[in-house]
């Protein structure tokens, strides 16, 4: 089947001001594009007329990382406390959670996307808070980073978490001042394991996820969330064995429209079955895709979050005394994941979000690289993800590793002027530097970080075009970049992060026909009207998978 898609602007992606008159779509991939007759002359007799109307269409959105198998749990089956404004609100969200849900007592509650920085107590729930919503149900709410959360007195007990219990390394149980008595707040490695230990009910995994086809289902129902923001192929960095396994049977059976790529990690933590036996189980699907699922190498974390103040910084956030934040892990375990990728011939991706983080990746993979005698290490394609406050000195070396800054740019909107209070002007205007990356010619992407906000790309886009903060604050303006510039990083730029630069990103002959319709061109609107085009239809392989009623 053939359609030829006419009459609108087709921005193509290959230059800035590269346009075609016409495309022709065949067997899923771009047939030709240029000027409407040459196109139209190689068409079939049944060929598809496909007139856009004066909408534009242009390449899919790719992202550049996220977490597909959290934001189904997340998104349809946890109590979403995002519209809470004190923690009378969360308690009100989580009792009406559990009664509409009808959840027995001891099976664990999940609610998530709280913000204690736009609470009006200003700081953390603690488990006296969450004990007035139920003393009956395990209850975890996370934090919008994904990096912190509040448990309740129930998960304590059941987790064995006392005044005795130690610090977990790379986290934070929360005490009661001048006390050794837990609050219920947590950070980082410690909420990991104590919401899993608190977790009573043996058939709801940590993640809230009642068993294998639950898991699936979820996955395939959140497909359509993404594709209605015009996203065609999505990430799952941290990938579990179980996580893979959900999606290896989901695409089996015939039930995935978009192209998922994984990362499984080296951290126990994180991939519980050892990501060993994970790619030993998978080796079909390393590098290439089957079923629409393939593994693209691995992922770690190295610190936190800076609107949460766990992020690893060089220097003290503001008036915090001497607190820098804190390391997930020591030089030596990184040195071990770092040179395990080099020798298993796999792209990594390493979560940093302060520059002290950036830091410690950077020394440890140069060593590494250096000590490497893989002949391939230099086409790995190393990812540091978020760049929230990455230095310049710091992009210098990224452009000598071959490193690809992958920026969660809407920082800048969602938490812009929370970072401007935790690193003062000087250093929270610099957050998400992509303007300093473009200038070091450094292969850029962005990111949501999706289940954490929404896969709104186009937001992303508007955010590095505008650098506008929630309360209409400028932050950065020099880090701004052009239209043409935002949308490669959510085109060809995430394209090339994945290897796939020769298949996907662009409208070519050849490549994929990935495809999204727009209401209007955001090359031409103002910069401040990108985040209002509204996506009209999504295109994978040549077919129509969302389309706007």
């Amino acid at each position: 089947m053939e359609t030829l898609y006419y009459n609108g602007d087709i921005i193509t992606m290959e230059g800035e001001h590269d346009y075609a008159e016409a495309v022709l779509v065949a067997d899923g991939k771009i047939k030709a594009t240029g000027n409407y007759n040459e196109v139209a002359a190689q068409k079939a007799d049944d060929c598809v007329l496909y007139d856009l109307q004066g909408k534009t269409l242009m390449p899919s959105f790719i992202d550049g990382h996220g977490h597909i198998t959290m934001a189904g749990p997340q998104y349809l089956t946890r109590a979403n406390l995002e519209d809470a404004k004190c923690f009378d609100d969360i308690v009100a969200i989580l009792k009406k959670y559990i009664a509409d849900n009808q959840i027995p007592a001891g099976q664990l509650v999940m609610g998530c996307l709280y913000d204690h920085n736009y609470l009006a107590e200003g700081t953390h729930p603690d488990k006296k808070v969450l004990d007035q919503a139920s003393t009956e149900h395990p209850i975890v709410i996370n934090h919008a980073s994904g990096h912190m959360g509040s448990v309740n007195s129930l998960v304590l007990k059941l987790a064995g978490v006392d005044e005795n219990t130690e610090e977990i390394p790379g986290g934070l149980i929360d005490r009661y001042p001048g006390t050794k008595e837990p609050t219920g707040y947590l950070e980082e490695t410690a909420l990991m394991a104590v919401a899993a230990m608190g977790n009573k009910d043996a058939s709801v995994t940590s993640a809230g996820v009642d068993g294998e086809e639950e898991a699936e289902d979820l996955l395939v129902k959140i497909q359509d969330f993404y594709a209605s923001y015009g996203i065609t192929t999505v990430q799952d960095g941290g990938t579990s064995g179980a996580g893979l396994k959900a999606m290896r049977h989901a695409g089996k059976n015939g039930r995935l429209k978009l192209d998922i790529v994984t990362y499984p990690s080296p951290l126990p933590q994180m991939c519980p079955e050892g990501v060993d036996n994970v790619m030993a189980e998978n080796q079909d699907i390393v590098g290439q895709y089957v079923d629409h699922v393939k593994i693209g190498g691995y992922k770690i974390l190295l610190d936190g979050s800076p609107q949460g103040k766990t992020a690893w910084m060089r220097e003290p956030y503001e008036n915090s005394g001497d607190y820098c934040g804190y390391p997930w892990l020591q030089d030596e375990q990184v040195h071990e994941c770092i040179r395990k990728a080099l020798a298993d011939n796999q792209q990594l991706l390493t979560h940093c979000n302060g520059d002290a983080a950036s830091q410690q990746l950077l020394d440890i993979y140069e060593q590494e690289l250096a000590a490497s005698d893989n002949p391939n290490k230099m086409n790995l394609r190393p990812v540091m993800i978020h760049c929230q406050t990455v230095g310049d000195d710091q992009l210098d070396r990224m452009v000598n590793l071959n490193m690809i800054p992958s920026i969660f740019v809407g920082h800048t909107w969602y938490w812009g002027d929370v970072h401007l209070k935790n690193f003062g002007d000087t250093r929270g205007r610099r957050v998400s530097p992509v303007k300093s990356a473009l200038d070091r010619g450094l292969v850029y992407n962005f990111h949501t970080d999706t289940p954490i906000t929404r896969p709104i790309l186009l937001h992303s886009a508007w955010a590095a075009a505008n650098r506008i903060t929630r309360s209409g604050a400028e932050i950065g303006p020099e880090q701004r970049v052009s239209a043409y510039e935002a949308l490669k990083g959510i085109t060809i730029n995430s394209a090339y992060a994945y290897f796939e630069e020769d298949s996907k990103g662009s409208i070519k002959a050849g490549k994929r026909a990935d495809l999204v319709i727009l209401s209007d061109n955001p090359l031409k609107v103002d910069t401040m009207a990108i985040r209002d085009i509204r996506v009209l239809e999504t295109i994978k392989d040549g077919e129509t998978i969302y389309k706007a009623e």
